[in-house]
């Protein structure tokens, strides 16, 4: 091992995580700088560029300061995806981002989805994907539709990942993988799909390698001259992060949303599920939730309490053994694996006993029964059948909720000890991406370790598959309620 570092950084929902890393895995430094999200209309889900900047310069900073300015050899971006930057020639920002969440561009969703057969479905993607609000394709004939203005002038349409990349370097470049449904499984743009709306194909960036160099670090800001990665979608640096990239394996990452994964080779297309195009040597069925620390969220802002207070409520309430309220956690309509932005939050069960305890049960419960429908979906489509799990992320930092999550999904859940595998993902694939190591695979196997195992309570899971099944009856049965609640 050197005394080089690596630096990963990831432009989440909620904040700029950015850690700085030994060669060898172990983390030095650590820095969480937050930033607002504003919802300026019902749908409407927004954050500012320039803070995503600010972070990045802050955490860079604080970095020059613990190891020098050079002995970072290699530095690895990631950023939550299906959030959009309108860019004019200049890559100066013509509006707020649109984040993942945003769903104000449904109904162009509805319109460009109607244009795209079965055939061609399977043709692109090889699985029954969906155009949804959060489509880059919606989003563009969005702007077009109400903003034209804004259309007219903007040259780049770019991820937040991307534009922090040109940002640290002056590059304009981004992966496949971040690309989600707008590259085929030859790792390149649709032109099909993009001759739907005119101008789309020339404002998107060109695409290279994950783990190729994109370029260095601008003369002027802190570890100039420094390689950075080209990187990829947070999902992806997660994966990496909790070394899921052999086939057979499954990832559940937990932040904003839930992300859960399996890397397979065979596919029997599924409705929901998203089939990654095959790139170093893995093929990964994923899909995303909406709302997983979002809930908790919601739930800590609605009582007031705290994260880890919350998990005491939770976790006394599950020791009396009561019947818990059942929590459909749709505070922003659903991705994955049903994928209907109009879903919104229900809880089914209520009396007069109900306490705050028992709802932070409920929420907890809530979020592991969608990741759970998502695992059926994936299970089906990769036509695997897993008996462990590799998890990470800030979600996962409660025992209480860990458990519930192994009692309701019936799968062990084996812990990274890393709190960020976004992060460590980043700073892996620029490893790869500068030459210290060959592959993924490798340098994950070496930078990945698991501090705690969650095994199932299998006395739950009669239980648990019949409040499964509620779930799912809960949903179809408030599915028009949902709508027409949303359209007034």
């Amino acid at each position: 091992m050197s005394d080089d570092y690596l630096i990963g950084i990831d432009v989440g929902t909620t904040a700029v995580k950015a850690s700085l890393f030994t060669d060898g895995g172990r983390i030095v430094e650590h820095r969480a700088i937050s930033y607002p999200t504003r919802y300026p209309a019902p749908t409407h889900v927004e954050q500012n560029p320039s803070d995503w900047i600010d972070a990045i310069s802050k955490a860079l900073g604080s970095f020059v300061v613990a190891v020098g300015s050079n002995k970072v050899c290699a530095i690895g971006l990631t950023s939550q995806v299906n959030s959009h930057i309108f860019c004019d020639r200049d890559v100066n920002v013509l509006a707020p981002a649109i984040v993942w969440k945003d769903g104000r561009a449904a109904q162009q969703a509805q319109t460009l989805d109607a244009l795209i057969s079965d055939e061609q479905r399977m043709e692109w993607w090889g699985a029954p994907m969906p155009i949804d609000a959060s489509h880059a394709m919606a989003r563009m004939k969005w702007m077009q539709d109400q903003q034209p203005e804004v259309w007219q002038r903007t040259r780049h349409v770019l991820l937040p990942k991307d534009y922090c990349l040109w940002y640290l370097t002056g590059q304009l470049v981004s992966d496949a993988w971040s690309n989600i449904g707008l590259v085929n499984a030859q790792l390149d743009y649709i032109p099909g799909l993009l001759d739907l709306l005119d101008g789309s194909r020339s404002v998107l960036p060109p695409l290279q390698d994950m783990a190729s160099v994109a370029g260095v670090v601008r003369e002027t800001l802190p570890f100039a001259g420094v390689p950075v990665a080209t990187g990829t979608m947070d999902a992806w640096a997660g994966v990496f992060g909790t070394d899921v990239t052999r086939a057979g394996e499954c990832v559940y990452l937990s932040g904003t949303s839930e992300v859960l994964g399996i890397v397979s080779e065979e596919t029997h297309p599924t409705p929901g599920v998203l089939v990654m195009p095959r790139n170093h040597d893995i093929t990964m069925h994923i899909g995303p939730t909406q709302s997983g620390g979002a809930s908790q969220l919601w739930f800590c802002d609605l009582f007031g309490v705290a994260p880890q207070d919350m998990a005491l409520l939770a976790g006394e309430h599950r020791a009396t053994g009561k019947t818990v309220p059942l929590f459909l956690p749709h505070l922003q309509g659903e991705r994955a694996p049903i994928w209907d932005s109009a879903a919104r939050g229900v809880l089914v069960g209520l009396d007069a006993s109900t306490d705050k305890s028992a709802i932070a049960c409920a929420v907890y419960e809530g979020v592991a029964y969608s990741a759970r429908w998502l695992l059926e979906s994936l299970q089906q489509s990769a036509g695997v059948q897993v008996s462990r799990i590799n998890v990470g992320g800030g979600g996962f930092r409660s025992d209480v909720w860990n458990q519930i999550r192994a009692d309701v999904l019936g799968v062990a859940l084996h812990r990274v000890a890393v709190t960020d595998p976004g992060t460590l993902g980043a700073a892996g694939i620029g490893a790869v991406a500068v030459g210290i190591h060959d592959s993924v695979q490798e340098a994950f196997g070496s930078l990945v370790s698991i501090d705690k195992i969650y095994r199932p309570d299998e006395r739950l899971s009669d239980q648990t598959a019949e409040r499964m099944a509620l779930f799912r009856d809960t949903y179809q049965a408030t599915f028009a309620l949902s709508h027409r609640w949303l359209n007034g």
